[in-house]
């Protein structure tokens, strides 16, 4: 459906450059969109490998460990029907852990593997368990510590501070993390008094 989507904005683009004869436009912002791209994605790349070696050190040294088990009690409340040793649990850590640190591309993987196993939980159906719905609301919405993404992308364009957002950012995960879960558990105790639980 995304597909469709971009393919009909790209349509529509080109169509209005070219009913007002402004082709020589678009071809210029086609081009200089691509460079751009290019651009910030080589800032991206150096960022982000430095952030996952760090992850990775963090790993080996027991701290991503450590913080998976100061999460866990945390992760048992938010997702109740989740067994405290089932697969499941530790990927849901794993992908509240990289989100903790900004890293979503890490995160991604993490959270796949989460909804293949809480699939598995759920019996195999095609419709979203609870706990499936509410990690995908945590996801979205995670609590960052450190915005890697956002930095790279501010150093990439010359920011002078390009870290003076992550006070900001910690607030506004913080309360986004919080509304997704309200909003997560108003609609699963409505649909218990419906009795469609």
């Amino acid at each position: 459906m995304i597909n469709k989507i971009w393919v009909a904005m790209l349509v529509i683009g080109i169509a209005f450059g070219a009913a007002n004869g402004r082709m020589e436009e678009v071809n210029e912002a086609i081009f200089a969109g691509a460079k751009d791209a290019v651009t910030i994605c080589f800032g991206l790349i150096s960022i982000l490998v430095f952030w996952l070696g760090l992850m990775r050190i963090a790993q080996e040294g027991g701290l991503l460990n450590a913080l998976a088990k100061l999460m866990r009690p945390i992760a048992s409340r938010i997702f109740p029907e989740v067994p405290a040793n089932h697969p499941a649990m530790g990927y849901i850590l794993s992908n509240m852990t990289a989100n903790l640190f900004g890293l979503g591309n890490a995160a991604t993987p993490m959270g796949i593997k989460a909804m293949q196993q809480l699939k598995e939980l759920n019996g195999g159906r095609d419709s979203a368990s609870r706990s499936m719905i509410t990690l995908l609301a945590i996801n979205t919405a995670s609590i960052t510590l450190i915005p890697t993404t956002v930095i790279s992308i501010r150093m990439s364009y010359g920011s002078v501070s390009p870290t003076e957002i992550v006070g900001t950012t910690l607030v506004a995960t913080t309360c986004s993390t919080i509304g997704a879960l309200l909003i997560d558990r108003y609609f699963y105790f409505r649909r218990v008094r419906k009795g469609r639980v």
